[in-house]
């Protein structure tokens, strides 16, 4: 008797045509049975955004051969939730693998992340999840050292499975030839943001986001010294984000309310 194909739910945040998520299905579609759902266009920097207040809407498209395929009005968090729901009708898939983003993910960018927020969604859910970033924001950004990395780590997530509550955060830089694999911690990294002011025709104010890189952990184990080095950068994430070595500091404060 022939073994089942595990069944791989693909979701990205760039939108459903993005050429990631093509070069995603591709990848998957050699490793068992592929659904998607994806948002219609682009979310990116939506976080773990859900739509609350207006209605949802899931409709089934043809883009690629073989493939089931579903675009939602929706953010990643939202075609998650509705794949789980509706398009599996309660049973899971057996893994859910987010991207493959245009634009790192690593450091900070984990909790703005769409791509990444998908992936959690699915870890919430039980479902081994990976969210896979490539350092390049070109519509028609080169994938292809990615290819090999993307099908091996799945293929050893869908093999070994991942602890309750944890998932993947994975990160390729855009180099000539990929050295090989890094497992590391985030690093201490955020965003020094500014906002370029302009005036619009009216005389208001408007503003564009900008800002640079602050980089403070100089460690050689974090996913942004790995992917500086030419690795790809694997951090084991998780969505509990209690502060477990706080808690002793706290039991010891004295809450006098009266």
């Amino acid at each position: 008797m022939a073994k089942k194909k595990p069944s791989i739910l693909v979701v990205n945040d760039d939108g459903i045509t993005a050429k990631g998520i093509k070069v995603l299905i591709e990848e998957m579609q050699q490793l068992g049975d592929v659904t998607v759902v994806a948002p219609e266009g682009p979310q990116s920097g939506t976080g773990h955004a859900i739509t609350i207040g207006k209605p949802l809407r899931i409709d089934q498209i043809h883009i690629y051969p073989d493939t089931l395929m579903y675009k939602c009005s929706g953010t990643p968090v939202d075609c998650v939730k509705l794949a789980v729901n509706k398009v599996f009708k309660g049973r899971k898939p057996d893994i859910c693998v987010s991207g493959i983003n245009h634009g790192l993910n690593n450091s900070i960018n984990v909790l703005y992340s769409g791509t990444m927020s998908a992936a959690v969604e699915g870890a919430i859910e039980s479902i081994p999840s990976i969210g896979f970033s490539y350092d390049d924001f070109d519509a028609d950004a080169d994938f292809s050292n990615c290819r090999p990395y993307v099908r091996e780590i799945t293929r050893q997530v869908l093999e070994n499975g991942l602890p309750k509550g944890a998932l993947l955060n994975v990160n390729f830089p855009n180099v000539p030839e990929i050295k090989g694999i890094k497992i590391c911690r985030q690093a201490d990294a955020k965003w020094a943001e500014e906002f370029d002011e302009r005036t619009d025709p009216y005389n208001r104010s408007y503003y564009w986001l900008t800002g640079i890189f602050d980089l403070r952990d100089r460690g050689e184990d974090t996913d942004v010294w790995a992917l500086q080095q030419g690795f790809a950068s694997i951090v084991p994430v998780q969505f509990d984000m209690t502060a477990h070595h706080v808690i002793p500091q706290l039991n010891a404060w004295s809450f006098n309310v009266k």
